[in-house]
């Protein structure tokens, strides 16, 4: 199955023949508008697929190719910080409060989280903060042995603070806890935080690439799994984000 991840920057539906071209048969979008209340040429590309986003015109959606089919999960669950005297509302978190996270299965047999984490009232927790609490409540959901995560993580390594609980090293120890690795870094041989090949332009400015975006699959997957990197030549031209193209 060949899998796509793109933060498109908004106004997919500016974009779909770019997204044609790479002939995927499941695209992970993130930043994209919901098709249902777009123009109909929007919606009418669109075709299966998933959405979700508290903002119309920036969510998270899932669409498929070829046949393929999705199912949302209905997933919900909380996490609670358990600090001995404390009781307040900020220790708890909810799943329908965390940003953004869409998890649904494809073909009733690869369950796909797809990810784009954001900025949140609660700075403390924003970003991959989201995500690592995400974690917390839903392991045992991700426990299954064709599990995907993929999408903008908007985390690297190198942003690690020592004092906190979920750092980027600590979110990807949990999922290699849950049997899942990074497809760039076991493919590639680089360490995190020292990736050679990035995935995001900040203002789309050559001089300052980082990697944030990721792959996670079970890692007796990988072996067979391909990787693809693309031209940011190409796609400067229509986001700060460059595509992930991997099957799988």
């Amino acid at each position: 199955m060949r899998i796509v991840s793109w933060n498109c920057n908004g106004a997919l539906r500016n974009k779909t023949k770019l997204l044609d071209d790479l002939n995927a048969d499941i695209l992970v979008i993130q930043e994209c508008e919901n098709p249902e209340i777009s123009n109909e040429d929007y919606k009418k590309w669109a075709g299966t697929y998933l959405w979700a986003g508290k903002n119309k015109n920036k969510g998270i959606g899932v669409f498929a190719r070829n046949e393929h089919k999705l199912m949302m999960l209905d997933w919900a669950g909380e996490f609670r910080f358990k600090i001995e005297g404390v009781n307040h509302r900020s220790l708890n978190w909810q799943s329908e409060q965390l940003e953004s996270f869409l998890p649904c299965m494809i073909d009733n047999r690869i369950p796909l989280l797809a990810v784009w984490t954001k900025q949140v009232p609660s700075k403390s927790f924003s970003y991959i903060g989201q995500l690592w609490i995400y974690l917390q409540i839903h392991k045992a959901k991700l426990d299954h042995p064709n599990q995907i995560i993929c999408g903008d993580f908007n985390s690297n390594k190198m942003w690690d603070e020592e004092d906190r609980l979920w750092n980027h090293s600590d979110v990807v120890a949990e999922l290699k806890n849950m049997g899942l690795e990074s497809l760039y870094h076991t493919k590639t041989g680089e360490a995190q935080g020292r990736e050679t090949r990035p995935t995001f332009f900040l203002h789309r400015n050559r001089e300052k690439p980082y990697h944030i975006d990721h792959v996670y699959i079970r890692s007796d997957k990988i072996q067979n799994s391909t990787l693809k990197f693309n031209n940011a030549d190409i796609w400067l031209k229509y986001s700060d984000h460059l595509p992930i193209e991997f099957e799988t």
